[in-house]
Formats: structure tokens, C-alpha cells, sequence
């Protein structure tokens, strides 16, 4: 633990990558492996799932420092983090305390897991007598593991450095373990560290390649600026291949040892959740990875985004849900053939590897269409129709390109089509997180339906942070009423909302969902009267008659 909390210390008080690296890489090599690998687990954002319920650790704080239930709730929503708020009342002064000699492992295993499923008076004695001495740093780093939140400021591709550095390994090798399913033991990071070969793993994908956006997200030119931004970035057209970029769930769909899998991008085993997919590809030839997007699909076109999330949170998949929502795999890459890793092989050989593999073998597994084209202004022009088509724009691949991993700059890119956008009314607002806690940042929208406003979205990111001091105040002087954190204000500021898509919505009062959502700009020009209507969301979703 005391190992743990020195390098949650060190992430914290610098924004050095080398520096972040070292101090990842020394932990590894420093601590043991049973404690890394729990270390591990946390840097690689992981969480302990349903331990300890927000609110009877909040009762715990507010009951041992004897400040008053209100009092807690406006701390917390000024802080904007409940294990910093519980930390900041209860921990004992750095000079009264000692740091802990119990190794991480113990830590969670022993300690905090067994929380899970006492009643809540045992849970605060329990969690009363284990931080009573702790200094302030190590109570919160606690709370932080408890509370699932540790956002300690290192990415999965740096821990992947890291690791890589201390194992003498490619990073790439080092990757490739860390996708997928495993569990924080000892003997798995001694594996990590000693630099094991990452092949022959049956479970595991491979990192995922990501692309970069060639147009920044605020830019505000129209298309012939993006046409020379493209021109300037990618040079000779010839040098480039062309894809859409579909709307779904990024996935890779393996076939080995006479198993399929069906991972997301998030490392997320879908396999049991889109069982139309899995069953044709167990007649795939073992020893295959397809990278590609999971869609809802009917008569040769994707669905929207809404109809796919109806699948997404459900593992047990009934007959009137695979009607309803039928899935596919689009495939647009082949990263591995009869056991073989073709990752380094050019882009043109794998996708024609795909094709001869799963053209026309099932309904359910698709290859992707490249798009033709030999000038970037007759891309921009087809591009122009992606939003009907149901795709966000297209990818541009380098020819010739491997399949790296992580977000790596140059060979993959992302041209996307411009936000659809509307102008709404903010109804309510809450504080943000992090730097940003004690500030009202956590907007919800509404557009006119009739005579009345009706909350349509959320959206906490787009403003400058002199905006967002200047709308906090106002708010604070316009609020009507207050639901915990939440305040109600006077219907009166109008900001232009920015998103990729709008879609049918069961969960929503106003029956639309947005995707995507950011602000653009403060509407200073325009009143609230003037603001859109729900009637022009709902135009915006794909298929309706406007």
C-alpha cells in the first residue's frame, strides 16, 4: 500500500510522460508481484464493482467528523469527489499518522472486498478501525479504490511503455496481454515482467489501431478550408485509400481453439450479447481475427445508433430482439489467418485476405466496401453524403500501411461530417469534477415543445473556462431551486449545441436522444423565445420526413 500510494503521489504532482513512465516502471520493479498486479488493475482504470454504497460511506464521513448531513452534501458538491470530501474530514493530520505496512494485495482482498455485503453499521466500524491511523494521502487513496474513481492521470498505453521498458519486451507484445480478460494475480505480472512471448493466447485481441481526426472538433471553415487542411496533412490523394466510418461498436471477432470471441474496443466480451454474429463465425476457419464494427442492419444499410443500443446493455438476447435489432459484423481489416499475426503486412494484402474469407459466406458477417475516388475534392463531395448513409464520414488509410496499436499519428485518419446543431435553452445545471468542482459546468438543455420546455440533452464540455466562471455566476444568481447539487435556473441563457446524431428515444420524456453532445458557443445574441424546437430535433434523426 505505502509502495502504491508513493507512486499515486508521484503521477499526481507531475505532467511529465517520461516522468510517469519512470515512475510506473519503477513500481513494477520495486514492488511484488501479487501487490503490482493489483497496482496494475487500478492504473489500467479497473474498479471494484458494488462494495460500499455512496451513501453509507457519506454517512460514514459525516458521522465520524460530526459535521451535519447538509453540511456534507454542500461540501461534497463543492469538492466534486466523495473519497476526496471523506478524506479531507476524517483522516488523521499527516504528524499523528504512519503509513501502512499491509501490501496492496492485502489491502483489497482482505480488506475492502470484504465489505461487500455486510450491513452498513459493520461496513463504517470496519473501515473506521482500518483508517484511523493512515495519513490523509492513504485514506483518500482508499476511499479512491473504494469509490471506483482513481483518475490518477496515466493512460493504458503509457503503463504499456512502462511495463515494456522493465520487461526489455516490445511494447506491442506487452499490449497485446493486457487486452482482453485477465485478473490481477501475481504470477500474471510476473509473466508481464519477464518478458513472455504474447503469442498463442486463445482469449486475447489485439490492441486496437485508432485513428486521429484530421478536423479539429471546433473548427468552424467550410469545406473547400477542409479540403486544403486535408490537402496540406495527406499530400498526393494516390497515397491513400478511402473506407466509411461506420456508426457502431468497434469490435474484433476471433476464431481459435474452436472458440469465438467477440471483444470491444473497451475490452469488453460481447460474446454473448449479439449470438447472431457468433454463430456463423464458428464456421470460420480457427485461427482468425477480424477487426471491424458491430451494427444493427436491415436490407443492406445500418440502422441507428439508438436501435444497437438496445443490444448493447443486454446479455440475454430473446427472439423479438434479434428481429428487431439484427446484427452484423462489417469487417474492414484481417489481423490474423490460420494462426498467423499479419499485423505487419500491407493494408491491401489483409483486406483482400478478408474478402476471399467471409464474402459471401453469411448475412451476418460483412466485408466493407473501400470508397473510390482521385481527388480530395471529389471525396469531400461523397463525403457530403455520409450522414444518409448512417456513417459519421470516412477513414482514410495509408497504402501500403501496417496495423499498429494505440492512437498512432500518420497512417490512420478520421474525416468526419460537420456536427448537426441546435440552439437550446440551459434549465438546469451542477458542478463539474476535478478542477472544475467547484464550478457549475454540468449543463442540461431544452427546446420548445408548444408552450413549454422540454429537457432534451446534457453537456459539460465547449466553453472556455472564462465562459464557464461567467455562466457559474450567473447561475448563482439565477437559480429558482435547488435538488441537492442541482440547481433550476431562470430559462434564459441559449447555447448552440454540437452532436453527431439524433435518435429515437423510449428513456427520454422528450423521446429524442443526442449523440455526442458539446456546447459550440454562448448564444449572447439570441433570447430564449427564439430558441429550437423539440420538433427540430426530432426532423434531425435519420429516416424521418425532414
Amino acid at each position: 500500500m505505502r509502495t502504491f500510494a508513493r507512486l499515486f503521489r508521484q503521477l499526481d504532482r507531475t505532467s511529465s510522460t517520461d516522468a510517469k513512465v519512470a515512475a510506473v516502471r519503477a513500481y513494477f520493479e520495486d514492488t511484488r508481484p501479487e501487490d503490482a498486479a493489483w497496482g496494475l488493475w487500478f492504473l489500467c482504470g479497473e474498479k471494484l464493482k458494488r462494495v460500499m454504497p455512496y451513501k453509507v460511506l457519506g454517512g460514514w464521513a459525516a458521522t465520524l467528523s460530526g459535521v451535519p448531513e447538509w453540511l456534507f452534501r454542500e461540501s461534497n458538491a463543492a469538492v466534486g469527489d466523495m473519497a476526496e470530501t471523506c478524506a479531507l474530514l476524517v483522516a488523521a493530520p499527516a504528524a499523528e499518522a504512519e503509513p501502512s505496512e499491509l501490501g496492496l494485495k492485502a489491502w483489497v482482498k482482505d480488506r475492502l472486498l470484504s465489505l461487500r455485503g455486510e450491513p452498513a453499521e459493520r461496513q463504517m466500524e470496519m473501515l473506521t478501525a482500518w483508517t484511523a491511523a493512515l495519513p490523509r494521502d492513504e485514506v483518500f487513496l482508499v476511499l479512491k479504490m473504494l469509490t471506483g474513481a482513481m483518475r490518477i492521470g496515466v493512460s493504458k498505453t503509457l503503463v504499456e511503455r512502462a511495463i515494456a521498458e522493465a520487461a526489455g519486451v516490445e511494447q506491442a507484445v506487452i499490449a497485446q496481454r493486457l487486452a482482453g480478460e485477465w485478473s490481477p494475480a501475481g504470477a500474471f505480472v510476473a509473466s508481464l515482467l519477464a518478458g513472455e512471448d504474447a503469442g498463442g493466447d486463445e482469449v486475447s485481441p489485439y490492441p486496437f489501431f485508432l485513428a486521429s481526426q484530421l478536423i479539429p472538433p471546433d473548427f468552424e471553415g467550410g469545406l473547400e478550408d477542409e479540403i486544403a487542411i486535408v490537402s496540406g496533412e495527406l499530400g498526393d490523394p494516390g497515397d491513400w485509400l478511402a473506407e466509411w466510418k461506420w456508426d457502431g461498436i468497434r469490435a474484433q471477432l476471433l476464431k481459435r481453439g474452436g472458440r469465438v470471441l467477440l471483444w470491444s474496443r473497451g475490452d469488453e466480451n460481447l460474446t454473448e450479447r449479439f449470438p447472431d454474429i457468433v454463430e456463423p463465425a464458428a464456421r470460420l476457419p480457427d485461427g482468425v481475427a477480424i477487426d471491424g464494427e458491430v451494427l444493427c442492419w436491415r436490407d443492406g444499410k445500418p440502422l441507428e445508433f439508438g436501435v444497437l443500443q438496445t443490444r448493447i446493455g443486454r446479455k440475454n438476447v430473446g427472439p423479438k430482439v434479434l428481429a428487431d435489432a439484427p446484427a452484423v459484423l462489417l469487417g474492414y481489416d484481417l489481423l490474423e489467418f490460420e494462426g498467423e499475426d499479419l499485423r505487419q503486412r500491407g493494408i491491401e494484402e489483409r483486406r483482400g485476405l478478408l474478402r476471399d474469407l467471409i464474402e459471401g459466406r453469411s448475412e451476418r458477417l460483412l466485408c466493407a466496401d473501400g470508397v473510390a475516388f482521385e481527388t480530395w475534392d471529389e471525396l469531400g463531395e461523397i463525403r457530403a453524403d455520409a450522414r444518409e448513409r448512417g456513417v459519421e464520414g470516412v477513414m482514410l488509410k495509408r497504402a501500403g500501411s501496417v496495423y499498429r496499436s494505440g492512437r498512432r499519428k500518420g497512417d490512420w485518419w478520421k474525416w468526419k461530417v460537420e456536427p448537426l446543431t441546435l440552439d437550446l435553452v440551459l434549465v438546469y445545471a451542477q458542478p463539474g469534477r476535478g478542477r472544475r468542482s467547484g464550478l457549475m459546468t454540468d449543463y442540461t438543455f431544452a427546446a420548445w415543445d408548444g408552450d413549454e420546455l422540454v429537457t432534451v440533452t446534457k453537456a459539460y464540455s465547449g466553453l472556455t473556462d472564462a465562459e464557464f466562471r461567467e455562466v457559474d455566476a450567473w447561475i448563482r444568481k439565477h437559480t429558482t431551486d435547488k435538488f441537492g447539487p442541482v440547481r433550476q435556473v431562470e430559462p434564459e441563457l441559449v447555447f448552440e449545441l454540437a452532436f453527431d446524431s439524433v435518435n429515437v428515444s423510449s428513456r427520454h420524456k422528450s423521446g429524442v436522444a443526442m449523440r455526442f453532445p458539446r456546447m459550440k458557443r454562448w448564444r449572447t445574441d439570441k433570447p430564449a423565445s427564439e430558441a429550437d424546437r423539440l420538433d427540430d430535433a426530432r426532423a434531425m434523426i435519420r429516416g424521418s420526413d425532414g
